[in-house]
């Protein structure tokens, strides 16, 4: 499990490869604010200061690297992703896979279901300083279209529910119809975004004092 200072370190690495605070928070699984404040705290020491309570965002940061470091283990996830939306007894044209991480799942629900596979990239990847409402995501060329086709949504986890609503209004705003979205982990215990109800394997309580 990571500490505060090996994410702190990894946000580094990540920013020195060029990868903006968006993008950041995809790849460590962390809010947007998180992410930024481990960049910015990665600027401000060589070597952080270990802290009894760290004076960053409250975010809860998941490392899902053994199911994503191997294929067997994914598409085992993939298919229970698959038997949660099975319970929704609605039948998709195509799966929509958030970029980056929800592209893997996605396949495999899609290829479980019999799907088409759609790919969107959502605008915090585009996001670095300054207001992301400026800023827009797309679907993919590569993959399949959404207009006039009936659609699940794949992500892995569930941070704010930003990234999931701006998802489903692309959907809509392209003429397709979000069914339902699906994840790993909700941080936040989202039950619907917009209407369109939310599945997780694993829901994240808080207990206590922040």
């Amino acid at each position: 499990m990571k500490n505060v200072d090996d994410l702190i370190a990894s946000a580094a690495e990540l920013a020195d490869r060029g990868l903006s605070k968006g993008e950041i928070a995809d790849e460590l699984n962390v809010s947007r604010e998180t992410a930024s404040w481990l960049v910015e705290r990665s600027g401000a020491a060589t070597k952080p200061k270990p802290a009894e309570k760290p004076d960053g965002p409250d975010d809860i940061h998941v490392d899902w690297n053994a199911i994503g470091s191997g294929g067997k283990r994914l598409t085992y996830i993939g298919r229970a992703l698959a038997d949660l939306l099975l319970e929704t007894h609605e039948e998709a044209d195509v799966t929509i896979g958030i970029e980056k991480a929800g592209v893997p799942l996605a396949t495999s629900v899609s290829r479980e279901l019999e799907t088409s596979l759609g790919a969107y990239s959502p605008a915090k990847h585009q996001w670095d300083e300054g207001d992301i409402e400026d800023l827009g995501g797309g679907f993919s060329r590569n993959f399949a279209p959404v207009d006039g086709r009936k659609c699940f949504i794949v992500d892995d986890t569930v941070t704010s529910g930003t990234t999931l609503r701006e998802t489903i209004e692309s959907i809509r705003a392209e003429g397709g119809e979000p069914l339902a979205c699906v994840v790993i982990v909700d941080k936040q215990g989202v039950e619907e975004i917009d209407g369109v109800p939310v599945y997780s394997l694993i829901n994240v309580v808080r207990v206590g004092e922040q």
